[in-house]
């Protein structure tokens, strides 16, 4: 098994800023509730206590969805531009059967967690970067885009009605998925003529089954999750369903998930179905430069800046498969799975 030193520990506590102290990320974007006091008059429902938490055992919550209640639905005008927001309680949406999003996949969406303290707040974690990768990928699918400031207002009022399904300190977050589509009804291939920014919550606990245990990744060499010129370095949801086959394969074989490798080569690592892999090896840490076919996750960043902070030397590169297989540590990196050890590596025989 891949051991953890007491310097990565270090450096993966100093990410863990919203069920401790802020002192490492302060200058980050964090809202807490007391700062949104204006917004939490505005959209605290009367429907239950401030102190209330929702009925759900914490003790055993998994990645599943178990609906918040309230839904914030922002629609864009004829002219391109996003109208005023509002909350309304969740529950199924209504589209045209030719929306574009269902017929060609016009669609973004974003991850980002709520997290309560043991003072009652709730703490968000560096909102106007999902913000800009969300405008990133409206542009590259020809979308119009809520402003910085439209999206993390919404996300902050989305969390605040729905704190009670914020889980106490050290049982999970809430989730909360901010999606952008293009809703309204179009028969050939073009842009919609509307879409719709909507986020719905989901209180969540561990995304892997094995909790804080060691993953068991397999390397995939057939199957490809992006290519250049593509999609693969946004959020569209067109880069999710093709993983499935392979996390699939994977998952019953009792792997944990799949690394894939570079389409054109395959011999350099990309990213995992769900998240973004680093090395360590010594005092350097390496992950795969984003240029095009991988995500530039936020936790990714976090902890390139965090880890440089701790004296590491850190690169962003093209890393070969065998780098991977000769490394001291790896770990994978995202909002869902937070900072997750690799315990093993398997490709084709060797393990």
């Amino acid at each position: 098994m891949i051991q953890t030193n007491s310097g990565l520990r270090s450096l993966v506590q100093s990410l863990r800023p919203m069920t401790s102290s802020l002192s490492k990320l302060e200058a980050y974007s964090c809202y807490t509730s007391q700062a949104a006091s204006a917004l939490q008059q505005a959209t605290k429902p009367n429907s239950y206590r401030e102190d209330e938490y929702a009925k759900v055992d914490w003790d055993n919550l998994g990645f599943g969805i178990t609906p918040a209640d309230f839904v914030y639905t922002m629609k864009c005008s004829i002219d391109g531009k996003f109208e005023q927001g509002e909350l309304a309680p969740y529950g199924n949406v209504e589209l045209s059967p030719s929306a574009a999003v269902l017929n060609y996949g016009q669609g973004l969406y974003e991850g980002t967690k709520a997290y309560r303290t043991d003072d009652g707040r709730l703490l968000l974690f560096r909102l106007d970067r999902n913000a800009s990768r969300m405008k990133m990928g409206a542009d590259r699918l020809c979308m119009p885009c809520p402003s910085i400031y439209q999206f993390v207002d919404a996300v902050k009022q989305t969390a605040l009605a729905n704190k009670r399904w914020t889980p106490p300190p050290g049982k999970g977050t809430l989730y909360i998925r901010p999606l952008l589509m293009g809703s309204g009804p179009i028969l050939g291939l073009a842009p919609a003529p509307e879409y719709t920014f909507l986020i719905y919550a989901s209180p969540v606990g561990n995304y892997f089954k094995e909790g804080l245990k060691p993953l068991s990744i397999y390397v995939e060499d057939e199957f490809h999750r992006a290519t250049r010129g593509g999609a693969g370095g946004i959020k569209s949801i067109t880069n999710y369903a093709p993983v499935l086959k392979a996390m699939a394969r994977a998952k019953s074989r009792g792997f944990s998930d799949v690394l894939y490798l570079d389409s054109a080569n395959k011999k350099n690592l990309e990213e995992v179905s769900s998240c973004n892999i680093f090395l360590v090896k010594g005092n350097v840490i390496s992950t795969p430069a984003t240029n095009g076919t991988i995500l530039p996750g936020v936790t990714r960043r976090s902890i390139v800046e965090i880890a440089r902070d701790h004296g590491y030397q850190v690169e962003e590169r093209a890393i070969p498969l065998d780098e991977l297989m000769d490394a001291d540590e790896v770990f994978c990196t995202g909002t869902a799975v937070g900072v997750a050890p690799v315990g093993t590596i398997t490709y084709q025989d060797r393990r």
